[in-house]
């Protein structure tokens, strides 16, 4: 019976390893961070930058952009989340790599 306990511990730690190394939360971060910076720089800048960009404010719709495609990755992490695959052992190394 303590072989069940360990192995749902390991299938949670690795389940809780997917889901916190998961690429779709770093570039979805990511592109949330860098969105609000540039939506602010867009919302306090001059009218300089947007004369020079010909009367368009590029700052400001690059930054809402960004927020966007940042939350359709948090959205995809979070209604698809990253599981590991059922017979993926973190103790064991390649199955079958020597010969």
């Amino acid at each position: 019976m303590p072989e069940d306990t360990t192995t749902d511990e390991s299938s949670a730690e690795a389940s809780t390893a997917a889901r916190l190394f998961d690429v779709r939360r770093i570039i979805g971060g990511l592109f949330v961070v860098y969105g609000v910076l540039v939506t602010a720089a867009g919302i306090f800048d001059g009218g300089g930058a947007k004369k020079k960009a010909q009367g368009i404010d590029i700052n400001l719709w690059a930054g809402i952009a960004m927020l966007v495609v940042g939350g359709l990755f948090l959205l995809w992490m979070t209604l698809s989340p990253n599981t590991p695959p059922a017979d993926a052992d973190p103790g064991q190394g390649e199955k079958g790599s020597r010969a």
